[in-house]
Formats: C-alpha cells, structure tokens, sequence
C-alpha cells in the first residue's frame, strides 16, 4: 500500500502572543453549522468555554485549562509577588471545578502548579513566562502523544475493515489528530481504506456533530447511526472493531467515556469484536483502583429535554443525565497508549505499561 500523508488542518486550540496575550479555540458547539473560533481573554470565559462543552474532550480540556491559569495571572501586576501567587492558586482551584470527570484537567493543573512550587521565591514576570512554556510543552506533547496512539493504534486495524466510534475523540478534543480518531487517521496515512460507523452519541450527537464532521473533512468513508443501531451494525457484521477514547482510566483499567460507551463494550463483546481504547498516560489515574471510584459528572436536565432549543419532553418531567459512563477493564480488548498497547487490560499491565502514579497522574 502507498502512504498517503493527509494533513488534518484543525487547530482546536492555540496560544496568541506572550504572557499578555490569549487562548483561541474552536467554539465546537456551533459545529457543524458554523467553524467559528472564540478568543478568551478572561479566565471566567475559559472556564465557561470548559463547562459549556466549547472545549471538549479530557486532553483539549487539560491544555485550555493550563492556558487558562496563564490568563488568569494577566489580573496579577508582575511586580507584586504576594498578589501573583495567591492569583495563581485561585485560577488554578477555579478552573478546577469546571468539569469533574476528565482527569487530564486535574493532571495540568498539578502540573503548573508544581512547576510553581519551584518558581515562588524568583521573580513573578519570570514565573509567568515559565508558567507560559510550561502550558506549550503540554500542548505540544499532547501532539505528539496523539501521533504515537496512532502508530501503535493503526497496527490493529486491516485496510478494508469496519470500525465504530463513539463520541469524539479526534482532533476537536485534543491538540492535533486525536486519540481514537488518530487511530483511523494514521491508518489512512498509511493507505489503508477504512469504514468508520458513527454513533450520533446522545443527548448533544458530539458523534453526528463532531466525529463526522472530522471524517469527512479528512475523506474517510464514513457512516453516521443513531445510538441504538450499533448492535444492529455488528449483528449484520458491518463492524470488525470498535475503538472510542476515553476521560479517565483507573488503575486496573476501567475507563470513563462519553455515556453509551459502556453499552457498546457490551454490545462487542456479544458480538466477539474487539473493543479498543485509544488514550494518553495523562487519562490515566493511577490513585483510583477502580472504575467504582471515579466521579461522574451529571449535567442540567435541559440537554434531553429541550436538546438544541426544541422542547422533545413533557414539561416537569425527571431527568437522570450522567455525562459518562464506565467501562469495565473484562470488557476491554486492549489500552491504546502512546507508550505501547496494554493488551491483557489488568493492574499489573497498566502499571508495567504506566508506571507508578507520579508517572501518570
């Protein structure tokens, strides 16, 4: 087969300027109607870009967040020392109660502010242009993080297979191809032709929305179904493989993901299709041994039951809307990381594969 270098021009997020300037992001919740960028000169619209789904996805919402702490110290003057620390810990524990349930935020705000812990006694202006680099490296590690899932991803997959995906996890939730989507992305680079079924992944279709939009900008066949339809897809053996990214991973492999994905490991497993996670060591949380302890984020009833403005719900009816859900490590074929694939998902190969928790998160 001959390589064939597709580049994906999505640029979710980036840094304008120096310590004075800002965060720029793709606003996702116009997509696909509208690709409109938002400019975040605040530390309360990068959090409000982080709660309003704007930004979505566990490493996209790590690297805003460490840009956000850099906004956030703009309300500092540099040459009060007192007042750019205590600004410093406020941005970083306000940014913090954005989004509960994806860990990479938590996992770049310990990052800056264990860099900030050996900055405090050195001059503040300083301190903001490390604070700075600090939010570039993770956003450019992020990058090349992605490539190397794709890598080790795109060797598990056939030229002319099927494959499902739930939710998004390309490059709109990440800094460059994505995580599960890179899978597919560098397979293309590599010539190979897949067949991407597309779960809309409800209540705010982030899969019809987002992952299609993704697709088809790349030109990778690809076929949008509602949620309810991936049993039948693999029923009708449409789908050998299933690969969907994830928010937080415990440390004997149970892994959180956009709700419905738990439904779809079961639904594989039924059907003896391989079910594939595709993540970075910073989805990892070595701190909780299982899925039962991670903490899941409900969100407001309106998503059902006045989804996208149009009311589709009786008035005052309850609502239970989980944002995630977890899939347990039985369910899962194989971790996708840019370190290698964890094939036999237990705690002992997750941390041969991790390490320990200062190496993860």
């Amino acid at each position: 087969m001959t390589n064939v270098k597709t580049e994906n021009t999505t640029e979710t997020i980036k840094w304008v300027g120096g310590t004075d300037g800002h965060l720029d992001l793709i606003d996702q919740t116009l997509l696909p109607n509208a690709l409109k960028r938002l400019a975040c000169h605040d530390i309360e619209t990068v959090w409000e870009a982080i709660k309003m789904l704007r930004v979505r996805g566990a490493p996209a919402i790590g690297i805003a967040a460490a840009y956000g702490v850099v906004v956030g110290l703009q309300q500092a003057a540099d040459d009060d020392a007192d007042a750019f620390w205590r600004t410093f810990d406020e941005s970083a524990d306000y940014l913090a109660t954005s989004r509960p349930t994806a860990v990479n935020l938590f996992w770049a705000l310990d990052r800056l502010r264990a860099l900030a812990g050996t900055l405090r006694n050195g001059d503040v202006a300083q301190a903001h242009s490390a604070l700075l680099a600090e939010a570039q490296k993770i956003h450019a590690q992020d990058r090349e993080m992605c490539h190397a899932i794709g890598r080790y991803g795109a060797d598990l997959l056939q030229d002319g297979q099927g494959v499902l995906t739930h939710c998004n996890a390309g490059g709109l939730a990440t800094a460059e191809y994505g995580t599960a989507l890179s899978v597919f992305f560098t397979a293309q680079d590599q010539g190979k032709n897949l067949h991407v079924f597309v779960d809309e992944t409800r209540p705010l279709l982030q899969g019809a929305r987002l992952t299609a939009w993704e697709l088809m900008q790349r030109k990778i066949k690809s076929t949008l179904i509602c949620d309810s339809m991936a049993a039948q897809v693999m029923r009708e053996k449409k789908v050998q493989a299933v690969v969907t990214g994830a928010d937080r991973i415990a440390a004997n492999g149970d892994s959180a993901n956009k709700i419905g994905t738990y439904s779809v490991a079961v639904l594989a497993k039924a059907h003896g299709i391989p079910f594939y996670i595709a993540a970075p060591s910073s989805t990892f949380d070595l701190s909780i041994e299982s899925g039962e302890e991670i903490p899941i984020e409900l969100r407001n009833a309106e998503e059902i039951t006045n989804g996208f403005g149009k009311q589709t719900a009786p008035t005052g009816v309850e609502v239970y809307n989980p944002a995630f859900d977890v899939t347990p490590a039985q369910f899962i074929e194989a971790i996708i990381t840019e370190r290698g694939v964890i094939k036999s998902v237990t705690k002992a190969n997750v941390l041969a594969m991790i390490g320990s928790s200062t190496d993860a998160v």
